[in-house]
Formats: structure tokens, sequence, C-alpha cells
């Protein structure tokens, strides 16, 4: 029972850590290929700037070509050449400044043309070796995640129950609103009533305090209950809670999530959400083009958020909850549904494939999916066909803006 307890814990600090790498990675690249993409826009504007002054320049180096194969006489050797010698000093006094001139300014230019390559040269082999890291990481976390399946096989029945529902649910509905609803009517499992009554307590002795939060550094009055783990072990006996036997989840930053040390073994939220304020990870490394609220180009206001990702960019989860939909649904495209508990569920749409399954408990900031791959023809930095997420939040069936939820600059 315990070794179960400490493989899955060691595994979803694996997936977790894993993925933050893959994150930090894309947005490395992400700066990297920033930097390559002025570089050459610096390169092509130096060569630009030595090809107008091509004929200038040949005038120049046919005139030193000149001097170099017949220079002005010297008068203490050929007194009889003197006169030339005034001639030609007349002459290079009036033309040298000019000539000098363009020579230093051709000088800095093929300098500012060297430095330049250099960089891109520079900049390419760090893009190479980025790009093989980001390669393994991918790799380590594919594993991972199959890994991961099978830790799940023992629950395949009741996944595969609450995988039917909500297929059977998406076809007779036709708003998000009414899937929503529905699903937590059909796949509403008893650790989820479990858990929004604990939340509920929690709401009901806040508001007899007149107060619905904690100290900012303060441990939730939440008490962590101590789950049977995913393959049916018996419930193991309550001990104290001992932060050097818990596992932090590193995420995006030190305690990016705000949840302590908390077991990554756990299989409900670390605390409510409404307490998670300031402490969930965005779910994508990439960058935040329309926010809640905001007019859109259709005309509407927008019910959620929208991040421009990297292509084939990993997709985690923002907070602790239970996956309820995963799946196609009407014009979002790949849609996932989290029911996070107390009334509130995080909506991602925009992914290619999405890796985890309804039924399934994920942590903040496990991987949960992908977004699409570049086409051919399209370099994976290039913003013109970048691919979109959708992450949007809502409370008891109505959407809410995101952005108090967010950890302030995780990466900063």
């Amino acid at each position: 029972m315990k070794d179960l307890r400490k493989e899955r814990e060691k595994l979803n600090v694996r997936l977790v850590e894993t993925a933050a790498l893959i994150q930090k990675s894309e947005s490395r690249l992400t700066s990297i290929e920033t930097r390559l993409d002025e570089l050459r826009t610096q390169e092509q504007m130096v060569r630009g700037s030595l090809a107008q002054r091509w004929g200038q320049i040949a005038k120049l180096l046919a005139v030193l070509q000149r001097m170099g194969r017949n220079p002005p006489p010297v008068m203490m050797t050929h007194r009889d050449d003197a006169l030339a010698m005034v001639r030609s000093a007349i002459l290079l006094a009036s033309a040298f400044p000019g000539l000098s001139k363009q020579a230093l300014e051709l000088t800095e230019r093929l300098k500012e043309l060297i430095r330049v390559m250099t960089d891109i040269r520079d900049e390419g082999e760090r893009l190479k070796a980025e790009t093989q890291s980001l390669m393994d990481a991918r790799t380590r976390l594919s594993g991972l995640m199959t890994t991961k399946k099978t830790s799940l096989t023992a629950r395949e029945s009741e996944l595969r129950t609450v995988r039917e529902a909500a297929a059977d649910i998406s076809r007779d509905v036709n708003s998000l609103t009414a899937l929503i609803a529905s699903i937590d009517k059909r796949t509403e499992t008893e650790r989820i009533r479990k858990h929004n009554n604990k939340v509920k307590r929690v709401l009901d002795n806040a508001a007899s305090r007149g107060r619905l939060g904690t100290a900012p550094n303060q441990r939730p009055r939440v008490p962590i209950e101590q789950d049977p783990g995913l393959v049916g072990e018996a419930e193991p006996e309550r001990a104290p809670w001992d932060p050097e036997k818990e596992v932090e989840v590193a995420v995006l930053a030190p305690s990016a999530t705000g949840f302590g040390r908390t077991s990554a073994a756990r299989i409900e939220p670390a605390i409510p959400f409404h307490l998670a304020k300031a402490k969930l990870p965005k779910p994508t490394s990439g960058k935040l083009v329309l926010k809640y609220d905001e007019r859109t180009q259709y005309g509407g206001n927008s019910k959620g958020t929208v991040f421009e990702t990297r292509h084939a960019a990993q997709i985690t989860s923002p907070c602790d909850g239970w996956i309820v939909y995963a799946g196609p649904f009407r014009s979002y495209g790949q849609l996932l549904i989290i029911n996070a508990g107390g009334g509130y569920h995080v909506l991602l749409a925009g992914m290619t494939r999405i890796d985890v399954q309804p039924g399934q408990f994920v942590l903040a900031a496990e991987p949960v999916g992908t977004m699409s791959d570049a086409p051919p023809t399209v370099k994976m930095s290039s913003s013109e066909t970048s691919p979109v997420l959708y992450v949007e939040f809502r409370k008891d069936g109505r959407p809410i803006d995101p952005t108090p939820w967010w950890v302030p600059n995780p990466r900063g």
C-alpha cells in the first residue's frame, strides 16, 4: 500500500518536473528564435547598406589600388620630381579626408557585418542544442505518460463509464453550459462529493467568522484527506502533517503553486479553489494575446483568455482537479474540462492531442496535452500561424476572470 503510494508520488513529481522542463525549453527556444530573426534582419540591413554604396566602395578601392601601384615621389631621393611631388601632395590634401572617412565607414560596416554573422552562428548553435534538449525531454515525458496510463489500468472500468457518459452527453447538448451541468450530474463521484462537502464546510465556517481566506503564508485550515490511491488500496491511517516526509511539487518556480509541501500522490485538490488565487501556474509558456472580457474580432467580449503558443507546445493543467470531459465539442474543437471542486471548472480548448481521460485526477502543472505541429512549410517560431489555447474559468456555470488565480510572473 505504502509502496504503491510512493510510486504514484514519484511518478507524479517526475511528470510535473518534466513538463516544466519542456515549457522552460520552449520559452528559451522562442527567445533564441526571436534573437535569430533580429540578427538576420540586421544582417540584411548591413548588406543592403553596403550594396547601396557599392559604387563609392569600388571607386575608393580603385583609388587606393592606384596609389599603391604609383606612390607619390619622395623629395629626398628624387629632387627632379619635386614638382610632381608637390602636385600629388596638393591632390592628396584635398582628397585624403574624404577617402579616410569613407575607408573608416567601410571598416565599421564590415566589422558590424562580421559581428552579426558571428552572433547568428552562435545563436544557431544554441538553437540546435536547445532543440535536442527539448526532444530528449519530450521522449522522457512520453515514457512517463505511458507509465501513468498503465497505472490507471485498475480503474479502466470506472474510467470507461465516465468516458461513455461524457460522450453521450456531448451528443445531446448544444451549449457549453448545458454540457457542464449535465456532466456534473452524470459523472460526479463519491470523492468529488466529499471534497465539495468539505469546501462547503470551510466556506460556512469562514462566513461565520466573517472572512473567506487565509493569510498569504498561512497553511489553509483544510484537512488534506489521505487518499486510498488509484488502485484500490485500503485507507491509510491518518498521521500528523510532516513537512520532511511530504514531497514538494516544484512547478515553474519555487512554491509556484502556492500549495506548500503537499503530497504529489494526492487524488483530491490540495486546497479549495477559492483559496488558490495567485497560486495557479499558467497552462502554457506562450504569450497572452486576449484577456478576459476584452473585445474579440467577432464583436463580442471574451469569456476567457487566449494564449498564443509554439507549435507542438506542451500544455499543463492549471489546477488540481478531476477530468470530466476530454474530446471534441462543437466549435471548440478538442475540449478539456477540469472539475476543480467547489463549483469551479477550468476549460481548455485548442489542443490537437489530449493525453488525459475523463475520470482521471490531475495535479496542477501536470501535462494534459499538446498543441498542433507546424505545417512543413512553416517555421516553428512563426507567429502568423501559431496555434492558440483558449482558457476559461467558470463558477457555478458562469465564466469568471481567471487573472487573479495566476501566479504573478511565474517565469519572471
